[in-house]
């Protein structure tokens, strides 16, 4: 007897319906096609024992299975629930008419329970498309899936509840999530805030702007000075995400596994922190069968990477693709993935290799070492990187002032009016929302400078040896200024300030 069922598998951060067509026949043998990995060959193992342990059987008979289409590379263990049911089904041990109506995934344990799977809410967008009625999967994923409405998500414990839902859909009960009321009633607040923060003012200022235009920004300063502590910082004064950058967030993380257990939705935004031994696969995303890196993790959120220079200089490299695209591709013989890595970069870094200021004649590096040291980093990666902050330490009067600094919250209100500034006059641009995403043809529309700005701009070009590249952050950047203190238009003032944050441009900056 010929069964099909149907399970998913995930290439990028998309699904693909997979037939899993089961034949049961005389003879005795157990075939399995379609271009299984050998996690899904080992299912054969997993089956039998499940199915002895729960008061079934693996058949003597001659079984054959095909995983369509083909020409796919199935990989994982997840397929384990779906060929047995169709196991069963086919050797008439459970009737299951309706069986097609459903995707079904799961890993089998041998005492029939479930483990959880990766990317079950792609799977379940997917599903809904493909118009099953209904989507089976571990409990522990059943919140994550639930989350897409139009399908109904049933979270069974073990293979005794998945032939329940089968062979009695209407007595199953689906996960319900409000999706709403999962995202309002998540807790905002941090443990960290700006107001621990002693001096610092000029940075903080900075960050403010990074944060309203999402701008990447690296801090450059010697050591103790709080470069880290500042970064840290930052997501305490990002507007919140939408349910659209939560879904997409979410998604993501699914994919890549890291998503937890009985979670149903991301509501912050990623901070991601790699260390600087990162390769450059882990970063970008790959491997034989493509997952997602670092950079697409932080989609929607922050990458952090703290002593940039200490990163390898392929690791870096890899960066400047996926900051000016927002999105990276991941290219194998077989497949071509697309990544989503709309990413705030924001970077730290010692000015030498003793951690202190350049200064001749008083630092105990030569000028060749910290031009070396500052090599590490590439012009055209630093380009790329909007704002550039000296951090100075702070006087100990300062250290001990006992008066708090600007609370995040009150920074962060700030904040969100830029924003959403933003989003309103990009609201006729697909994919564009903040100042940093600005595209040449935009600049043009929005970011207009009077006879005044426009000569003070031109004599910092030459004097400063600006880049083509450095002219069009300086506009984003005075255009996001603009935003934060509620001006249509941007003034020399607004480019002046726009100018200071380009350290790393300066001319005799290491003098």
């Amino acid at each position: 007897m010929l069964v099909k069922t149907f399970g998913s598998a995930v290439y990028g951060v998309d699904a693909i319906t997979i037939t899993v067509e089961v034949n049961v026949d005389q003879g005795v043998n157990f075939f399995l096609v379609g271009l299984p990995d050998s996690a899904v060959k080992e299912s054969q193992q997993r089956i039998e024992a499940s199915l002895k342990n729960t008061g079934y059987r693996l058949p003597g008979k001659k079984i054959t299975i095909n995983m369509a289409p083909a020409d796919i590379r199935k990989e994982g263990s997840a397929y384990d629930l779906p060929l047995a049911l169709g196991i069963l089904a086919a050797s008439e041990q459970i009737q299951a008419p309706g069986i097609e109506d459903f995707l079904i995934m799961g890993e089998l344990s041998l005492d029939g329970s479930l483990q959880p799977i990766k990317g079950s809410l792609p799977m379940a967008i997917k599903a809904r498309e493909d118009g099953f009625k209904g989507f089976i999967l571990p409990a522990a994923n059943a919140l994550e899936a639930g989350i897409v409405e139009g399908i109904n998500v049933y979270g069974v414990e073990n293979i005794g509840e998945a032939i329940g839902v089968i062979t009695s859909p209407e007595t199953a009960e689906p996960v319900k999530v409000d999706i709403r009321a999962t995202f309002d009633g998540k807790n905002t607040l941090h443990a960290l805030d700006f107001a621990d923060v002693k001096g610092q003012e000029n940075v903080k200022r900075a960050l403010e702007i990074a944060a309203a235009g999402g701008h990447n920004i690296i801090l450059i300063g010697p050591p103790g000075v709080g470069k880290t502590m500042l970064a840290k910082r930052i997501p305490t004064i990002l507007p919140p995400l939408s349910i659209e950058e939560a879904l997409e967030t979410t998604k993501i993380h699914s994919v890549a596994g890291i998503l937890g257990n009985n979670v149903s939705l991301i509501t912050e935004r990623p901070f991601r922190n790699p260390h600087h031994t990162v390769s450059d696969v882990a970063l970008v995303g790959g491997g034989s069968n493509p997952k997602p890196g670092e950079i697409s993790l932080a989609h929607n959120g922050i990458l952090f990477l703290d002593e940039l220079p200490e990163f390898k200089r392929s690791v870096l490299e890899v960066l400047r693709q996926p900051l000016e695209d927002r999105v990276v591709t991941i290219s194998r013989a077989k497949i071509s993935v697309d990544y989503p890595s709309s990413f705030m970069l924001v970077a730290s870094m010692n000015p030498s290799p003793s951690g202190d200021f350049f200064q001749p004649g008083e630092s105990p590096d030569s000028e060749f070492a910290v031009r070396r040291y500052l090599a590490k980093i590439s012009g055209p990666l630093m380009d790329r990187i909007d704002l550039h902050i000296e951090v100075n330490p702070v006087a100990f009067e300062e250290l001990r002032n006992r008066e708090q600094g600007e609370a995040s919250a009150s920074i962060r209100e700030r904040v969100v009016r830029a924003r959403e500034l933003q989003i309103d006059r990009f609201a006729d641009e697909p994919g564009i929302y903040a100042n940093a995403m600005l595209t040449p043809k935009l600049m043009k529309k929005h970011c207009e400078i009077d006879t005044a700005g426009e000569a003070l701009l031109k004599n910092a070009v030459e004097r400063l040896g600006f880049s083509a590249r450095s002219y069009a952050r300086i506009l984003k950047v005075a255009r996001t200024i603009a935003d934060l203190e509620g001006a249509n238009d941007i003034s020399s003032a607004h480019l002046a300030e726009a100018v200071q944050y380009r350290a790393l441009d300066r001319e005799g900056w290491l003098a």
